[in-house]
């Protein structure tokens, strides 16, 4: 294939994906804790007979591996007493859908048919001896430090118990990954410890750190990039079928 083409092909994939990346986000805008993707691209050079050959001028244009934007999101008050939000650096524990320990700023919980506690998304908040369940109460508090305490329906306030404490953790920026499930994980694997300092504010959410117009600038940048690339291969194409008539002629 012709550099020309190989170029404009492999620029039109990587603007299509870019594109795709962008309209993930932007899907995300209102999903609690939500972190942008990072659209990366890296220049790969065509090898001769020696190798790899940076001097022939010949490359093209691969995705790499997405970014993420850790950002924080706007800290948005509910009032709900199931609701927090990190303060500061941190993240909270759930189980992902395979069964595996992964980390989330998305805080707003509810509890499922059998009582556990589960973010928006269906995940279960992870607590110190694992899956967290709440038995009916007359009230449910958590504490800034994750810690929940109820009051038992023939109860009161003299009947305050400890239940289980939201399993918060810090994480090294350089060492997570994002999974499918737009989950935080361990680039290695693993589980992370539980760290005390991190902190909640209850009766919040991290609001999605999807910022609408800055999406919406690279997504018009993506497609008219794609549209360039895709006239290229046009006019190529009309070029080589001129080319071909001429010499019939």
């Amino acid at each position: 294939m012709e550099p020309i083409l190989y170029n404009a092909v492999n620029g039109g994939r990587s603007d299509f994906k870019r594109q795709e990346l962008i309209a993930n986000n932007l899907a995300n805008i209102n999903t609690p804790g939500f972190k942008a993707d990072l659209y990366q691209a890296q220049t790969m050079y065509m090898s001769d007979a020696n190798g790899v050959n940076e001097k022939s001028g010949q490359s093209f244009v691969v995705q790499a591996p997405n970014g993420i934007d850790l950002t924080p999101g706007e800290i948005i008050t509910t009032g709900r007493d199931l609701d927090v939000a990190i303060d500061g650096d941190g993240w909270m524990a759930v189980r992902d859908g395979q069964g595996n320990e992964a980390y989330t700023r998305g805080g707003s919980l509810r509890l499922d048919v059998n009582r556990q506690l589960i973010t928006a998304s269906g995940k279960v908040v992870m607590g110190d001896g694992g899956p967290i369940s709440i038995p009916p109460a007359k009230s449910i508090e958590i504490g800034n430090d994750g810690t929940i305490t109820i009051i038992p329906l023939e109860g009161d306030v003299k009947s305050l118990a400890i239940l289980d404490r939201i399993k918060l953790v810090k994480l090294d920026r350089t060492n997570i990954v994002k999974n499918d499930e737009g989950l935080m994980q361990l680039k290695q694997g693993g589980i992370a410890k539980a760290d005390s300092t991190v902190k909640v504010i209850n009766g919040a959410i991290e609001g999605s750190n999807v910022k609408a117009i800055d999406q919406m600038v690279g997504m018009i940048s993506a497609g008219r990039e794609f549209d360039a690339q895709m006239k290229i291969l046009s006019t190529v194409d009309d070029n080589g079928q001129k080319l071909a008539q001429l010499l019939q002629d």
